[in-house]
């Protein structure tokens, strides 16, 4: 039972370890950088969510359509599909942002938490591309457009499906639940990163 349980810390350890690279990978960015703005068709994606939270998200140039994230097989192939939103912003600035990732170890909560953008100044990200499971918050589109293939919008998804894109858009009170996300660049101002383990770990995601 005793090995079993520490196989089980030693795997979800590395799990979290994996976690931390991006976070502190490019001075400080969260998310793996991109330039194209679509998911390629070789990357797989730990099958764990995480919570992107913040204040407010200002964006210019955003698209919207359905897509897929893939999960490796033991077998080194594709293992579990999981059906996700996509959604790209051109350029946005997010305030008071906040990502949390829990990855708990047998008796031993832990959260990795990472802050930025916390005053006047925004956290900035250039080509932004989110694979979501949900998001919850208060949105403002200017000139929407909603009904589009989304290969007009992007020439990766899947002809004919749903597509929508906007000139802006606002999004106040964002709650994101993510599987994958990436950026050409992303400037985290006054960056945050903290190891929240055990009692401190309580309470310490982003919602």
């Amino acid at each position: 039972m005793q090995d079993r349980l520490d196989n089980q810390g030693r795997v979800r350890w590395r799990r979290f370890a994996a976690m931390m690279v991006p976070a502190t990978a490019a001075a400080g960015a969260i998310l793996f950088g991109m330039s194209t703005g679509a998911i390629a068709s070789d990357i797989t994606v730990s099958g764990q969510t995480f919570k992107i939270g913040a204040d407010r998200l200002e964006g210019d140039g955003f698209k919207q359509y359905g897509g897929i994230v893939k999960e490796k097989g033991k077998d080194g192939k594709s293992g579990a599909v999981h059906p996700v939103a996509l959604s790209e912003i051109r350029s946005a600035d997010l305030y008071n942002l906040c990502q949390s990732v829990r990855a708990d170890l047998p008796g031993m909560p832990v959260v990795l938490t990472i802050n930025a953008g916390e005053g006047k100044q925004p956290a900035h990200a250039d080509d932004l591309l989110i694979a979501m499971d949900s998001l919850d918050g208060n949105a403002t589109f200017t000139t929407i457009k909603i009904g589009r293939d989304a290969t007009d919008l992007n020439p990766t998804a899947q002809k004919g499906s749903f597509g929508q894109n906007a000139d802006h858009v606002t999004i106040t009170d964002l709650k994101q639940v993510s599987r994958y996300t990436t950026a050409a660049t992303f400037n985290l101002v006054g960056l945050r990163l903290k190891v929240n383990v055990g009692d401190d770990a309580k309470g310490k995601e982003c919602f």
